[in-house]
């Protein structure tokens, strides 16, 4: 075992034990704060989380230990904190994640690429499988499939509850606007870029029901021929956070007053506690705008391989859906967090 090896087990069982002064006495002692054992990846930030040792993991936070490294198992001291049940340690390494997140996102914004980040997709081939259950790229990355039937409808309820005028980003299977047109809106417009999902539209003459009005093209180049909704749903396949930041950016012009926005929430859905990051990060941006977010919580059950046969991203691993609920804010609203 090598000295730099020697100094950071130390200091991942001072960590452990929760013992505050000889954690600052390992850190002088020029014990690195990233360190992680060799054989599973734990680190002193994650041993302190799983005992619940607040103070500890603010000290190892300051000294640069990272928030968001992962052992050998794909858990980060955030999981660890969870399975503790610690909930003030959650709280510390939730609020350093989110701050990292936003300062990482305006960095990220700055070097973005001019070039559209779906514009691989749009030119890829999509397939509708297993009597229209799978909506599947040609690299057998699923884009949408039934087991999200439950949440669109959820979704649908939501955005729908005012029975006014309803805008949906997405068609894929055409889940969420099978929903929306059960809750009988006064007006149902559906923007979709992909040509073969316009295909299969017009093959279900979606563009014949009397209230839906289908906008052809990426959402970006169609805002002029939008006008305001009641309700708005965004769920778009082979864009980032950036573009869904982006669309939210537009609220402002799109939600009327009293109107509720929501979005198909798989932000890092493959690790829980990077999911609570993600949407805390969301929930703060849209603050900004003057927007409240609210989180409700649906169980969700994927793990059954047979969901998965043939697909080639298993893009949800999660047992909980936490589905958004956006509205503007009101002077008597209260600030939301995730459940």
């Amino acid at each position: 075992m090598t000295e730099a090896q020697e100094k950071g087990q130390k200091l991942i069982e001072a960590s452990r034990q929760g013992d505050l002064a000889q954690v600052e006495s390992c850190l002088r002692s020029s014990a690195d704060a990233t360190y992680q054992d060799t054989s599973d990846g734990s680190s002193p930030l994650m041993a302190a989380a799983f005992q619940g040792h607040a103070e500890v993991v603010r000290r190892l936070l300051t000294a640069g230990a990272p928030w968001n490294a992962f052992d050998r198992q794909a858990n980060c001291a955030g999981d660890y904190a969870l399975a503790g049940q610690h909930q003030e340690c959650v709280d510390i390494l939730l609020t350093a994640g989110v701050q990292a997140e936003l300062i990482l996102g305006a960095v990220e914004r700055k070097a973005r690429a001019a070039q559209p980040s779906n514009s691989t997709y749009l030119e890829r081939r999509v397939e509708y499988l297993k009597e229209g259950s799978q909506l599947v790229d040609e690299e057998s990355q699923g884009v949408m499939m039934a087991w999200e039937g439950p949440l669109m409808q959820a979704h649908a309820k939501a955005i729908c509850s005012s029975g006014g005028d309803v805008l949906n980003v997405g068609f894929g299977l055409g889940l969420v606007d099978r929903a929306i047109q059960s809750n009988h809106p006064a007006s149902h417009t559906i923007i979709e870029a992909h040509p073969d999902v316009l295909h299969k539209m017009k093959k279900d003459r979606w563009e014949d029901r009397p209230n839906v009005r289908v906008v052809h093209g990426r959402w970006q180049d169609v805002l002029p021929q939008l006008g305001q909704y009641d309700g708005i749903f965004f769920d778009t396949f082979g864009e980032d956070y950036e573009d869904l930041r982006e669309f939210q950016n537009q609220l402002v012009k799109l939600l009327r007053p009293g109107g509720i926005y929501s979005y198909f929430n798989g932000l890092s859905a493959d690790n829980a506690f990077f999911h609570m990051v993600s949407c805390e990060v969301v929930r703060c941006e849209l603050a900004a705008q003057g927007l409240s977010t609210t989180f409700i919580s649906l169980p969700i059950n994927v793990s059954d391989p047979a969901i998965w046969q043939g697909i080639l991203n298993k893009y949800w691993q999660l047992d909980t859906y936490l589905l958004p609920i956006v509205q503007w804010e009101s002077s008597d609203d209260e600030s939301d967090t995730v459940e």
